[in-house]
């Protein structure tokens, strides 16, 4: 792993000496920002006949991001959540979600620390509704969004980019202190204007190992989103057998400018059923408004059918709201 560790560390060097010396501006301010996002909504949940009602403040983003320079700058994020075990399980965990420097200049950007991660990084942008239903991946545990390591994207032209990233592999709320990591490697190619294409796989070992392969095809419009993704992934959290299998479509259409409307559907399966009532069909729609900017507000229905025997649908009637400051 020193090896593969190396290697990344002489690639990000090779990268930065492509992409020149640090011209330094003289209009140049070094300067910072806070950042605060909070996800909160109301949720109207029945499942076999029973009905439960909720106000929620689901999670909330905290931090600062400072500029020391055009090509070099820093950032901290909070995660604060809500935690579904303990005594209270009302109460908030908070976790470092992000701790890194960045350095990026002309064709290559190299992060080093808590980073995000590429595994479904692309995907999430696309979907854009991170507030009312995480993307496919983060939804059903192939990885973490976030993860402690370092990271190399080149932009090879305006159509072509390469990532490739070393990381701890447990993500940022479990910081490991073994000898494992997870190498990962994507590439994003734009064959024409508005479309996208994104294959991704990353691999990791202990007893198992852990193994993920993904493929998503995207249009982007100016109105008009569709997307659909295909992800499998071997020997989840490198228990030997437990695969997981999915696919995610989803489409959105911005009536003005002020307000749109999306759809999105999930399928997922797990070799031998392991998953249990996880697997299933999720369906997602709804309507959703940018009253001002930095609020969003989107009604919508969330269903979730599972596919093991002797269980019963869920249908969530949801008002998500994000408000990001």
């Amino acid at each position: 792993m020193k090896k593969v560790f190396i290697t990344l560390l002489s690639m990000t060097m090779v990268g930065t000496a492509i992409a020149g010396t640090n011209d330094v501006s003289n209009d140049f301010k070094a300067g910072g920002k806070p950042i605060a996002t909070i996800f909160t909504d109301f949720k109207y949940s029945m499942y076999d006949g029973k009905q439960n009602a909720a106000f929620e403040i689901s999670r909330a983003y905290l931090g600062y991001a400072y500029d020391f320079s055009k090509d070099f700058s820093a950032k901290v994020v909070f995660d604060i959540t809500t935690s579904n075990t303990g005594t209270y399980p009302s109460a908030y965990s908070a976790y470092v979600k992000n701790a890194f420097a960045e350095y990026s200049k002309g064709m290559v950007k190299v992060d080093f620390g808590m980073i995000g991660t590429s595994t479904f990084s692309f995907s999430e942008k696309t979907w854009g509704k991170r507030y009312l239903m995480k993307s496919f991946m983060d939804q059903n545990g192939y990885g973490s969004s976030a993860d402690l390591g370092v990271g190399l994207t080149l932009q090879l032209d305006k159509k072509l980019s390469i990532d490739a990233q070393v990381l701890n592999g447990e993500g940022y709320q479990k910081v490991q202190s073994d000898s494992v990591v997870k190498l990962a490697l994507g590439l994003t190619y734009q064959p024409v204007k508005n479309l996208y294409v994104r294959l991704y796989t990353d691999f990791m070992k202990k007893n198992e190992t852990q193994n993920t392969l993904a493929a998503m095809v995207a249009y982007k419009g100016q109105k008009l989103t569709l997307a659909g993704e295909f992800n499998y992934q071997k020997n989840n959290k490198m228990i030997k057998n437990h695969d997981l299998t999915g696919l995610s479509f989803w489409g959105s259409y911005a009536i003005t400018d002020k307000a749109g409307v999306f759809a999105r559907m999930d399928n997922l399966t797990s070799k031998k059923d392991w998953n249990g009532t996880k697997d299933g069909q999720t369906y997602v729609a709804g309507v959703e408004f940018n009253p001002v900017k930095g609020i969003m507000v989107a009604p919508n229905v969330q269903v979730t059918h599972p596919s093991a025997d002797n269980t019963k649908t869920t249908t969530n009637l949801m008002v998500n709201c994000s408000y990001n400051f």
